[in-house]
Formats: C-alpha cells, structure tokens, sequence
C-alpha cells in the first residue's frame, strides 16, 4: 500500500486493537496492526507516517509487562498512547505510573485543561470511556496535561515538540463521545493524508492482483456471499477472463441465493461462471447425520471433492496457478498475519481445501475490514443484495436445522427464514443488524392450535445480534411490532411451524450460530 500513508497500531493485547485500526481508516488514513514485539528497525522499514499505541491487560511496572519498543521515541514518528498504551509511554519517558487504589470503569466525565492539539475545539467537558486500574500520577518533563477526571489528575498529555501525545481513556469506543475527533486531530498533526478512500483502494487492489498474477490464469470458489464475490471482482477487473469462478450450489443455501449468484453476479461482473448443482450428493452424504461438527466435515468433504472434479474440468483447458480467496484483515491478524502459499482455514469460503492442492493464494481484500469490503462491492457495481447479504455459514442451512437435514426440513427453514429477512429488510433494519440466524429445532416438537384443532409443529428460533466483526456480539433489541409481524407470518404460512422464540444471549457466552 505505497501509494498510502501508513499508521501502524502497536498491539500490547488489546481487546480494541482491532477497533482503534477501524476507526482511523474511518479518517481515510490506512492502518495496519503489529504487535509490540516488532523491533523498531521493522517498523520503521515499513514507512510510518504515525504510531498508536494500544491498551492492553497488564501493569506497566508488573514483572513480564509488555514494553514500548526499543528506541521508538527516538524515530522522531509522532505517537499517540491509549490506555496502557499511554502509560508506557509516560513510564519510558521519566513520567510516573502508579496503582492509586481507585480504579475506572465505563463512562466517565473528562475535563479537558488546557485543548491544545488533541482537544482543540471539543467541549471543556465530555464522557469518555475508561478501563484502568493502574494511573499516570506525574507527566514526564515536557508535556503539558490537558485533561483529568475526578480520580484521574493525569488523563491525557501531549508534547507538540516531540509529536508526543496521549490519553488514558479508549477513544475508539462509540461511548467516548468526540473519541474519534481526538484521533482525527492526532492524525491530522502527524500530517497523515486522507488518501485512503474506496476508489484508490479497488484501484490499488486491482492493480495489486495485475502484478501477482501477471499472464496467469486464477481460480475462485464462490460462495455467494460478499467477501468471495468481492475478491472475485477484484480479480476479474485485474486479469478478465483469466478467472474462472465456480459456484457449488450445496442445496443449503437460503432462498433465492443461488439464483441471484448465477443471474446478478454474473451481470455486475461479467465473470466467467461455473455452476455445479450438488444438492443431491449432499443430502445424500448427510442422510441420516445430527451431530453438528460431523455435519461441518461432511460438508467441507463433499465440497472439496466437487472442487476437485471442477479444477480438473478447468484444468483440462490449460494450467492454474492460482486460487483466490476472500481472507479479510481480521482473519490476517488472528492467524499471526501468516504469509505465503495456501494455510486456507476451515471455516473460509472454499470451505477447507486439501494442502496437496498447489496453488499460490490471491488475496485482494487481506488489508480490508468487513465494512471496507462493503463499500469496496459498491464501488464496484455488485448489487446492493449481495453486498449488504448477512455473514452466512460455508455449511449454510445444513448448521442451522437442529437435527437430521432433509429436503423437507430445508424448505421449511427456507422458507422461514426468507419471511425473517423481509420483514427486517422492510423495516430498514438491515444495516442495523450483523445477522439474524434462523434455526429449525427439527427434532423438537411443540403443541399448538391452529384453526380449530391442536398440532405438534417445529419451533423456529429468531437469533438478531448485533456486532461489528463477529468476535463480540449482542442480541439485538428488534421493535416488538417487527417481531411481532416475523411470528404471525410463518406461523401462519409456514403451516409445519407452530412457535417462533427469540435469542437474546450475548456473544460471549453464546455463539452466533447455534451449531
């Protein structure tokens, strides 16, 4: 990303490396995570315009504490410390860092001493979101306070001079009110351009793609959701009819999702499409089974051997060097931020492939956040259903019926759940919510009276979360009259369905998906 300045986020184990990432590429500026191990001679050969230190769980002064890289106040790159982030950067600097006995937690109110670069222009009182035990009880020589809490005497300081800045509260959280004003006024002083915007970012991408591929011919598993429509995108607008997608319809998917990958996709793109009709084989395979985790394998199994028998059709045509996948930055930076020839996760979109398959990976959107890959399929052209479609299972519905998949079970949760989606989508809830699984207790059976007589239906269950990406979630709070209208419909159309229950656990404890 040379065309881009550079921020990098030094992670000392936050839970809010991720989030503090996010929100400065919501000021246009790319970020990227490394941890707090990195020698600064790496860092530095990576070109940072700025530096942001994160928080973390440990005490500054505590045997084993993470500290702040070895001569990284000594680059002359402005730096900004949140949190432990802050505290290791007032320690290392002669500043004084002590456990006072009186910790915060949650919203707190700030009062800002003196605006000076960080503050300028923002309320002389605010509510931030603060997560300490530990404090800054003296600044290091030099910088000035400019702000304190009624526990907190030393809640941020900044030393212009030095492009030297920090804060005790996380102002990447929506709960610090002008959290993301703080950044923005750091990144602006570091003279951090925003350049990083959608169109240089597909441009950047598919230019990207050009050069790895060069004269080469790619493959791409599509799944029909938008992070592997979007890489293919991508790699289409790189190398044209040099790709070919396959499409394995698993007969698992929800309604109308096959149809729309084989006509929509296909018009938007114009990629060269392969479309396998595989539901038989996998109910087939499935007959029969109810654990959960021996339906995932059968699934991922049957999938690989369906690529398999495609890639050797493909093949035929001429050789392929390369596979693409749709891998995010999240998944880049849970996995160690691996590099090289295919470590491919179960759970990404090509559902497992063996390791014997010789590929080299393209991955277009590894340095993208969800919301990013969002705005990325808008740029270029995909149809607003696919890229707003919720996150869904590579196993798809297959996870989702409580018990033994059968045809009749999968057309009742099809059904179920496209009434679900409607009646969210009508009520423009669609962008509000992460994901509202549906999940059929097929085994279950519950007494109801419909018409004048009883019945033993199949509960449904609704399961609306909210969530930024997916590692956290909560149940989301879907107005009573939308409920209301998700339960009267497919009890009343769905005639197998006598009981509709809502989900509200939150993640953790509870998974997303059921299975």
């Amino acid at each position: 990303m040379s065309e881009f300045d550079t921020v990098l986020v030094v992670d000392f184990g936050a839970q809010y490396a991720q989030l503090i990432a996010r929100r400065v590429r919501e000021c246009h500026v790319y970020s990227e995570i490394v941890p707090s191990t990195m020698p600064v001679e790496e860092m530095m050969a990576k070109n940072p315009k700025a530096i942001i230190l994160s928080g973390g769980p440990s005490s500054v002064y505590a045997e084993g504490a993470p500290p702040v890289p070895h001569g990284l106040f000594s680059t002359g790159v402005p730096t900004f410390g949140i949190c432990y982030g802050f505290q290791a950067m007032a320690q290392a600097l002669g500043g004084t860092v002590a456990r006072t006995g009186v910790a915060e937690y949650g919203g707190t109110a700030l009062d800002v001493l003196d605006e000076g670069v960080i503050f300028a222009g923002l309320p002389a009182s605010q509510q931030v979101w603060m997560s300490h035990g530990d404090s800054v009880a003296a600044a290091p020589e030099g910088f000035t306070v400019t702000a304190s809490t009624g526990q907190t005497p030393v809640a941020a300081f900044e030393h212009p001079g030095r492009g030297l800045y920090g804060v005790q509260f996380h102002p990447e959280v929506l709960h610090s009110e002008h959290g993301q004003a703080v950044l923005r006024h750091f990144l602006e002083a570091a003279g951090c351009r925003p350049s990083w915007t959608m169109l240089n970012i597909v441009e950047e991408c598919v230019e990207a793609v050009r050069r790895q591929v060069g004269d080469g011919r790619a493959i791409c598993a599509l799944s029909g959701g938008v992070d592997s429509a979007v890489a293919a995108a991508i790699v289409q607008r790189a190398i044209g009819d040099r790709l070919t997608c396959v499409f394995v319809d698993h007969g698992l998917l929800r309604k109308g999702e096959a149809e729309q990958v084989e006509r929509d996709f296909v018009a938007a793109t114009g990629v060269k499409l392969r479309v396998v009709d595989a539901a038989e084989r996998f109910l087939k395979a499935l007959s029969g089974v109810t654990d959960p985790e021996e339906k995932r394998k059968i699934i991922g199994r049957e999938f690989i051997r369906v690529f398999e028998d495609e890639q050797r059709a493909i093949l035929a045509d001429g050789p392929v060097d390369f596979l693409v996948q749709g891998t995010l930055y999240p998944d880049v930076v849970e996995s160690g931020g691996g590099t090289g020839t295919a470590n491919i996760k179960s759970h990404h979109n090509v559902g497992g492939l063996p390791e014997d398959l010789q590929f080299t990976l393209v991955e277009p959107l590894r340095t993208l956040f969800k919301d990013e890959v969002r705005r990325a399929g808008e740029e270029l052209g995909l149809p607003a259903a696919m890229v707003w479609r919720q996150p869904f299972p590579g196993p798809g519905l297959g996870i989702r019926i409580v018990g033994e998949v059968t045809r009749e079970r999968l057309e009742i949760l099809r059904e179920a759940d496209a009434i679900a989606r409607e009646e969210l989508s009508r009520a423009g809830l669609d962008r509000q919510i992460w994901q509202c699984p549906v999940v059929l207790l097929a085994d279950v059976r519950s007494v109801g009276v419909q018409g004048d007589g009883r019945t033993y239906g199949h509960p449904v269950v609704l399961r609306p979360v909210t969530s930024e990406d997916a590692m956290t979630a909560d149940w989301s709070r879907v107005p009573y009259d939308v409920l209301s209208r998700i339960s009267t419909r497919i009890t009343n159309e769905v005639r197998e369905i006598n009981r509709v229950v809502l989900d509200v656990t939150s993640k953790p404890p509870g998974t997303i998906e059921w299975e």
